[in-house]
């Protein structure tokens, strides 16, 4: 049975992520890393709350078989480009740096469609730019996870994601969109875990199609 280690456990894809780890007989302990608590109880689950500036204070504590990586925010909560990036960069890789060195096998990442470092539009250049890092570290397996847009339950409101789910929901049937078609974070959370067991290859990246019926597998 795996160590499981969850960053993003309070985000949209990582609650769900973390429900499914926990209900899964593959999964000894879940470790989850969380600048807030998530109010879960379970005897597999263990909880570290920890300021991700302060890797000194919880870097050796990233032990296990598998890093699930789901943090990120958006532009706005986050409050600028810079603060975004910190998180969505930064903490990850840093995060994921630690599990490297702690001989953590496994890395599962959420980036998104249309990832690039080349990329002209921020978001995208900041998921590529951590793809294109993260494909460095010293794991013997890495999954790339590339949804389009998430749809399910959030616990803040987020309008403009909504809508464009709704939207997205239409047009993703023109073939030039079909990779930005909406995606439930359980969907994907289950693709993450499915990623973990298979061991073909160093670096798998999943577009969209691949993510649907990655979840669809039996392993």
């Amino acid at each position: 049975m795996k160590t499981a280690i969850v960053i993003g456990a309070t985000g949209l894809v990582g609650s769900h992520l973390v429900n499914q780890l926990l209900d899964d007989p593959r999964f000894e302990n879940v470790k989850i890393f969380t600048r807030r608590s998530t109010g879960k109880q379970h005897p597999k689950l263990k909880e570290f709350l920890i300021d991700f500036d302060k890797p000194n204070q919880w870097q050796h504590l990233v032990t296990g078989d598998v890093l699930f990586s789901a943090l990120g925010t958006t532009l706005k909560k986050a409050g600028g480009k810079a603060a975004q990036y910190k998180i969505d960069y930064t903490y990850q890789y840093n995060f994921a740096n630690a599990a490297a060195m702690n001989g953590v096998a496994t890395y599962v990442l959420v980036s998104s469609a249309g990832a690039s470092p080349n990329s002209t539009i921020f978001y995208s250049r900041m998921k590529g730019e951590l793809e294109r890092d993260i494909a460095k570290l010293n794991f013997k397996h890495i999954h790339i996870i590339q949804p389009g847009i998430l749809d399910g339950p959030r616990s803040e409101k987020r309008a403009g994601e909504k809508i464009g789910v709704a939207v997205l929901s239409v047009l993703h049937k023109i073939p030039a969109l079909s990779a930005y078609k909406p995606i439930h974070a359980a969907i994907v959370a289950k693709a993450m875990i499915n990623a973990c067991f298979n061991e073909k290859k160093l670096l798998q990246t999943y577009t969209l199609k691949g993510v649907f019926d990655l979840a669809e597998q039996t392993v």
